[in-house]
């Protein structure tokens, strides 16, 4: 077998690999489908997690259960199955010694519902290795609070802002506005349904939003009505752009990461009283998600730009660092 091995900046390798023997309490799944994420893309560049250390990548698996371990209740081989990396005690593909870019993943002290789900009837693997960056975007749109009838932002239409916009538009939100530098992302974020995709280089974005979701007198300026804005692109000028352009109560969630510190003004916060928050991770997402597959199915697997054989996986990571990719697939062979 093979797994896909950082071992160090900007070294990733496809490297000869031995699966642990799995014990009692662990599932052994063969995987068929798993998806490169922008983490992986970082992890490479900061030479692993942590930094130096050779780390195994690959957390947005599905696959077939090969392997029970005696003391699992509710597993069976054969069975199709999303692997929930969070729930993992390893943190697989994520600084533990397992990732789901192998032929055979060791899921350690594995458990039904929680590190290991059931894939519904129907779903490809493909889409439903799309559970984990859907589960992300959904986490994502939760954090922001928003409801139908709410004004919203989304910067980057990758994979996590193309999800936000899907859950944002399954969940009757109308007035949704994409952003993003790329025109192929930008036509997939209209194919999904958005209000407007714009490239906020080539507009006057200010202007722009006061068009679409109109204008709110505050302390003696004027904000433009956007109620929230969710950060899935990273560029650091967004933070600055949001805040001085909001309006009385605007909320803002950062799902990006950044790797450096940002300086903003914290001064024009006080007369919109605006809500700066976060969003990592996927909670309790998973689940909610997979029980949206079989309605979504097809405008997920539309959400797949590229499909490579695993022996393909370093095209793919360079395909991927690309912006004109959407989720870049890994079909693992038989």
């Amino acid at each position: 077998m093979e797994l896909l091995k950082i071992h160090g900046v900007g070294d990733v390798r496809l490297d000869s690999y031995q699966r642990p023997a799995a014990g009692p309490k662990d599932v052994v799944v063969k995987m068929k489908s798993v998806g490169i994420c922008g983490s992986d893309l970082s992890y490479i560049k900061m030479g692993g997690i942590p930094p130096g250390a050779e780390t195994a990548l690959g957390h947005e698996g599905a696959g077939e259960v090969m392997e029970v371990g005696a003391e699992v209740e509710g597993i069976s081989v054969g069975s199709p199955v999303i692997v929930n990396p969070m729930m993992t005690p390893s943190n697989i593909g994520s600084g533990g010694p397992e990732g789901a870019f192998t032929q055979e993943l060791l899921v350690r002290e594995a458990r039904l519902g929680e590190s290991i789900l059931p894939i519904p009837e129907g779903i490809s693997y493909d889409v439903a290795a799309m559970c984990e960056p859907l589960a992300v975007a959904m986490h994502g749109v939760n954090r922001a609070e928003v409801k139908p009838g709410d004004k919203v932002v989304v910067f980057g239409c990758g994979p996590i802002g193309l999800g936000m916009l899907l859950w944002l538009i399954d969940r009757g939100i109308t007035d949704v506005v994409a952003l993003d530098l790329s025109e192929e992302r930008l036509e997939r974020a209209r194919a999904l349904g958005v209000q407007a995709a714009l490239d906020p280089t080539k507009v006057d974005l200010r202007a722009e939003l006061a068009k679409l979701h109109g204008e709110v007198p505050s302390y003696g300026r004027v904000g433009v009505g956007t109620d929230a804005y969710i950060d899935a692109a990273g560029a650091p000028n967004i933070l600055t752009d949001v805040i001085m352009m909001a309006k009385f109560h605007a909320r803002m969630v950062i799902t990006a990461a950044y790797m450096k510190p940002l300086e903003f003004p914290v001064g024009r916060m006080l007369t919109s009283e605006m809500t700066i928050t976060t969003a990592v991770g996927y909670p309790t997402e998973m689940p909610e998600v997979i029980a949206a597959m079989p309605r979504l199915k097809d405008k997920i697997a539309a959400m797949i730009s590229h499909k490579l054989p695993f022996k393909d996986v370093m095209k793919g990571l360079e395909i991927a660092a690309t912006p004109s990719s959407a989720k870049v697939m890994i079909e693992m062979e038989d």
